[in-house]
């Protein structure tokens, strides 16, 4: 038998209470007491839109898309035309943005499908790429295709296309536009 059961249900017996915490008057944290607050300091913006020089907010905000639109079409200075952000691999890399997969929506190379593109100086092209599985209804198709299209390329002098498996595809190696595409951001 255990204590309890030995206790008689109609005694009571002593127990000790802690005090509530809401029995107790509520404290006031202290706090200075003043007249008024001064103002928060204004935030100074150099490019703001000047209205009495006569530009209006769409005025500057074309001015803005303009400059940034002419920044991003140049290219990288010292870079050779085979290399990322010359004239011939960019060219490449627009041949392959054409060639879309056949069940998705969406082009091989923001797909993710391209692995890598290397231009010689000769101008032949070698792209490494990967299909979303290797039982792809396009798994016999795509290489040769791709092949065309970036042989077709002015600059180009043959392009020659390597299927690895891997690493493995998978939806992380596909671009936010391709995932904004697809409705998976």
């Amino acid at each position: 038998m255990s204590s309890s059961d030995d206790q008689n249900p109609n005694e009571t017996t002593d127990r000790v209470v802690a005090p509530s915490p809401f029995d107790a008057a509520p404290r006031r944290p202290a706090a200075e007491e003043v007249d008024s607050v001064a103002p928060a300091p204004r935030a100074r913006v150099d490019d703001a839109v000047d209205e009495s020089a006569g530009e209006t907010a769409g005025d500057k905000l074309g001015r803005k898309k303009d400059y940034l639109e002419g920044f991003l079409k140049q290219s990288p200075a010292g870079v050779s035309g085979n290399e990322p952000g010359g004239d011939l691999y960019e060219s490449v890399i627009t041949a392959l943005k054409e060639i879309y997969d056949p069940e998705i929506p969406v082009n091989i190379y923001d797909l993710g499908l391209i692995y890598g593109v290397d231009i010689d100086d000769s101008g032949h092209a070698n792209v490494t790429m990967t299909l979303t599985t290797p039982h792809c209804p396009v798994a016999e198709s795509m290489p040769g295709e791709v092949e065309l299209r970036v042989g077709a390329v002015p600059g180009v002098g043959d392009a020659e296309v390597n299927l690895v498996w891997d690493p493995p595809w998978d939806p992380g190696k596909m671009s936010d536009e391709a995932k904004l595409e697809l409705g998976m951001l």
